[in-house]
């Protein structure tokens, strides 16, 4: 369905609520580490410990611009975050999801491809899918010292694509090196081959644009670990959050 089609405006299609009502947690065998789903103001302690292994995988890697902690660590632009926790209750991986947007300019996509060719058709892939829901994927980061270091990578794309679950939209974005693609697309990204890349931070790194569409079928092992996760209760956040998930429905379709 054309963006032109729609009866009703994007403003009107999406909920400015946070739908997570509950911290939820699921085991995921394969990098065998539990992980958590959750707000910030529902779990601080969980929210501060991933804030220090951002700064300390960002900092590894001479890429602290980009993860921007002054920012975020409040955790205002944080809808939901996922900690990965091992065998001895650590935090071994993390990754955040900013949204749901309501206009192309609240995604940092748009700031990474400043003054770059190919702003415009970054803001116009963004504009097209905001009447069905988009969120955007940031800081992910592995211990360096965490078991499964690789199962454990490709488990954290994977739950990243559950924001778009948890906040009810159909599509995520991301930034991604050209080091990790292979990663990020074994859960379902796609890479946006047509727009270049861009060297952000800095020029040691070429930065790609990468689309999940929520439409697209996962395997049974990733709709079962969603379903549990949906299904799995830690303890309450705080009670003024929405009682359901997903109030608003959108309409879904396939934008290239």
């Amino acid at each position: 369905m054309p963006v032109k089609q729609l009866s009703k405006s994007p403003y009107e299609l999406r909920s400015t609520d946070t739908p997570l009502d509950r911290t939820r947690s699921v085991w995921d065998a394969r990098s065998q580490c539990r992980f958590v789903a959750a707000t910030p103001s529902a779990e601080p302690q969980l929210w501060e410990a991933y804030l220090e292994g951002a700064k300390d995988g960002y900092r590894r890697y001479g890429a602290e611009k980009a993860l921007e902690y002054s920012r975020i660590r409040h955790g205002d632009t944080t809808a939901v975050f996922f900690v990965a926790l091992d065998a001895d209750g650590s935090v071994a991986a993390g990754v955040r999801a900013q949204g749901p947007y309501v206009a192309a300019g609240e995604a940092h996509a748009i700031t990474e491809w400043a003054g770059h060719p190919g702003a415009p058709e970054v803001r116009r892939m963004i504009e097209d899918r905001l009447p069905f829901g988009v969120v955007e994927a940031k800081g992910a980061w592995v211990s360096e010292n965490a078991s499964h270091r690789g199962e454990l990578g490709v488990a954290l794309g994977r739950f990243a694509t559950y924001s778009m679950d948890l906040l009810d939209v159909q599509f995520m974005l991301a930034t991604a090196g050209t080091h990790v693609l292979a990663t990020w697309a074994s859960s379902g990204g796609v890479v946006a081959d047509h727009i270049a890349p861009v060297p952000y931070p800095d020029d040691r790194y070429e930065t790609r644009l990468m689309w999940w569409d929520r439409r697209r079928r996962r395997g049974h092992a990733e709709s079962l670990q969603l379903a549990q996760l949906l299904l799995t209760t830690s303890r309450p956040a705080p009670s003024t959050a929405p009682e359901t998930i997903g109030s608003v429905v959108r309409p879904m379709r396939s934008v290239s």
